[in-house]
């Protein structure tokens, strides 16, 4: 009766959970593992994304629910359900995914193994000949590196790290005549790859290190009695939303740096382990964190799938995966071989990544730290490469004595290490490095190039929605966009005046920016829309985001539906509106993208009654996109731009090799081409130009 009446509730709210719609766009993920035109390594893939993106929810979605719980805070939820009952149903729906994970790994993946030329064996599957070299492993390499850590009357409960593999081993002592257990944590190292691997002449086998352990666990307990030994994994919660206010005159980025030591020693959310634990250890664990049998996942095969990455990229196996096709030009440059600095005082440039190559952009900052002409580049940074080309350019610059203001944003989640020792040897360069604004999270992508050209001071613009990432940029879709126009030049330079500064611009001409105006101005725009549908004027909206989560942007939405106003939405995660109600939102659709490219690009387009202004840029219709972040889209102004966005928005909603469809009741079916359909997949497609020069209509 209970389910009964949680069910009914959901399905009456008008908005969809946040969690439960994350949740559901991992089954996209874990849909491409399943997909069996897939090679078996891009299906691997996939499935190691599922289990990375769950560690992430559980830290950060999860983590951020106990924070209400453990500080006795009120919340409901978009499904109207409040604290415990959401809980309960979240978790549930969790449950019900690592199940079905292990079901595709277990049941569709393991049997082709062999047939791929490899396999995951235990010890004891080995041959006598690889067992010695597994045990000469375990005793050079593995064996120095365990400390097993015993928790009783004399010792304290050890600190577990997040996300490791641990085995909690119990044992059993007679003392005074009475058998007594205790248990004994030996944690995993986390800095060996994950597998030890033995060449056969037919195939690669991968013995998992922690089943080598298990092997030879004894060696840690000489002369004791072993009961059971048992493999868990913990995620503590990393969620800082509480902490993030306090005290804004702090010293942020040593706030930050102490913020990183709590994900050591957060409270427990999720509590993985292999089948048949030992029940005493169990009581132990639950009692010490505070936890339930709804926080506890038991695992049917092989903890963490994180460790496929292993197998996906090893050196015997990369042509057997994905192959993405070489880069091409953007449609608005005509060659590589072109003076950028000369090209962009006539000609604005449209970057569609990864279908373009990040390089123009990338070259042009290196050419500016080398240009005696170039006075200064100011930039913002939220994620950035492993052996960045992009700071090291900007070392350069501030080497051959140009003006470099770096704005390092050290809320980046997971990245904030990176952040704060980039940024440090930026200052040290003699760079002026802002680590973030407290208060905000600065999200926005831009750069500006400074160059004195004889009497004249031109400044170089990019501004977009992806990362300076070299790395990202070949897998993640975005849009940015490159120019001189002084109006552009005008709105970034103060933009950049607002976030290393106090300047309050009233106004600009070609940006929206939060945490000031995007709300209203994008609300506004809506508005404006379902004015003309009411009129009998031409209308539509059609919008391109990872998130749509914004409570008063979706009731506008709803709103222009209801008007008559054609809405359609294409968001790749979180969606909580729901599409094609009756009397709600019977004019919207909601599809989603989920392919071998990451869609991350942000792309408005509103017909304006035959004029459309498209806007791209860094921001999502998420509350902490308009409320705690500083964000810009930018007005794409240029003709042929413009017309090569409302294209690639075109092609996004034609798409049908990639893209699932969503329901009313906040579900997603697959979409598929119909019999005498022509067949579109975007991240093909994209690789030839023409698409950009077509006259296509949107609405």
């Amino acid at each position: 009766m209970l389910i009964s009446k949680v069910s009914d509730q959901i399905k009456k709210s008008k908005y969809i959970s946040r969690d439960l719609s994350w949740l559901r766009f991992n089954y996209r993920v874990l849909d491409q593992a399943r997909d069996a035109g897939k090679s078996l390594f891009d299906r691997l893939k996939f499935l190691a994304i599922t289990s990375s993106n769950l560690d992430e929810f559980f830290m950060i979605r999860v983590g951020s629910l106990y924070n209400y719980l453990d500080y006795g805070k009120e919340r409901t939820d978009y499904s109207g359900l409040r604290e415990l009952p959401f809980r309960k149903k979240l978790l549930d729906y969790a449950h019900r995914f690592v199940n079905d994970q292990y079901l595709t790994f277990n049941n569709e993946l393991k049997p082709l193994f062999a047939k791929n030329g490899f396999d995951i064996l235990k010890v004891n599957e080995l041959t006598e000949i690889e067992q010695k070299k597994v045990d000469s492993y375990f005793k050079n390499t593995l064996y120095p590196l365990l400390t097993p850590m015993v928790f009783d009357n004399y010792h304290g409960f050890p600190l577990l790290m997040n996300q490791l593999l641990t085995f909690g081993v119990v044992t059993r002592v007679t003392d005074e005549g009475k058998p007594q257990d205790r248990v004994t944590f030996v944690q995993i190292p986390q800095n060996l790859a994950r597998f030890y691997e033995i060449n056969r002449k037919d195939k690669i086998i991968f013995v998992a290190i922690e089943e080598i352990v298990r092997w030879k666990i004894k060696k840690l307990f000489r002369n004791v009695e072993i009961v059971s030994v048992n493999l868990f994994r913990i995620t503590r919660n990393g969620d800082f939303t509480l902490e993030e206010s306090d005290d804004l005159e702090a010293d942020f980025v040593q706030e930050i740096k102490a913020k990183l030591k709590t994900r050591k020693k957060g409270r427990v959310v999720r509590l993985e382990v292999e089948r048949n634990p030992s029940q005493f250890m169990m009581k132990i664990l639950k009692e010490r964190w505070v936890i339930d049998n709804a926080n506890v996942f038991t695992i049917n095969s092989q903890l963490d799938l994180r460790g496929l990455w292993q197998i996906v990229n090893h050196r015997q196996f990369k042509d057997r995966g994905f192959r993405q096709p070489a880069s091409v030009l953007p449609v608005s440059l005509p060659s590589d071989g072109v003076d950028m600095f000369e090209y962009l005082k006539e000609h604005d440039v449209l970057l569609h990544h990864p279908y373009n190559s990040m390089e123009p952009v990338v070259n042009l900052l290196e050419r500016a730290a080398e240009d005696p002409s170039v006075l200064g580049i100011k930039q913002t940074i939220y994620r950035l490469a492993d052996q960045s080309r992009v700071t090291a350019a900007l070392l350069k610059a501030a080497e051959n004595g140009k003006h470099v203001s770096v704005l390092f944003e050290v809320k980046a989640r997971f990245d904030e290490e990176r952040n704060i020792k980039e940024g440090e040897r930026l200052e040290k360069a003699g760079c002026f490095v802002i680590y973030g604004i407290s208060k905000y999270k600065t999200h926005t992508k831009m750069m500006m190039i400074i160059r004195k050209e004889g009497e004249k001071v031109t400044r170089y613009v990019h501004i977009g929605s992806g990362n300076y990432n070299e790395q990202t940029a070949r897998l993640y879709s975005d849009v940015s966009l490159l120019t001189t126009n002084e109006i552009y030049a005008h709105d970034v330079s103060e933009f950049f005046n607002v976030i290393t500064g106090h300047s309050r611009p009233n106004e600009y001409k070609y940006l929206i920016t939060s945490p000031k105006g995007m709300r209203s101005h994008l609300i506004e725009l809506i508005r404006h829309e379902a004015r003309n549908a009411k009129k009998g004027l031409k209308s539509g909206i059609v919008i391109k985001i990872n998130s749509l989560e914004d409570k008063e942007v979706i009731d506008e939405l709803y709103k222009a539906s209801r008007a008559g106003a054609p809405v359609k939405l294409i968001v790749r995660g979180i969606c909580c509106l729901r599409p094609g109600r009756e009397d709600l939102s019977e004019n919207i659709t909601v599809k989603s993208i989920v392919g071998e490219y990451l869609e991350h690009s942000r792309l408005y387009y509103f017909h304006n009654n035959g004029d459309p202004k498209v806007y791209s840029g860094s921001a999502d219709m998420m509350v902490r996109s308009f409320d705690r972040r500083i964000e810009a889209l930018f007005l794409i102004t240029n003709a042929e731009l413009k017309r090569e966005a409302i294209n690639i928005l075109y092609y996004n909603l034609l798409d049908n090799q990639n893209s699932y469809s969503m329901r009313e009741d906040g579900t997603y079916v697959r979409r598929r081409a119909g019999a005498n359909e022509e067949l579109v997949d975007i991240h093909k497609l994209f690789f030839n130009k023409a698409y950009a020069t077509e006259e296509l209509d949107l609405v």
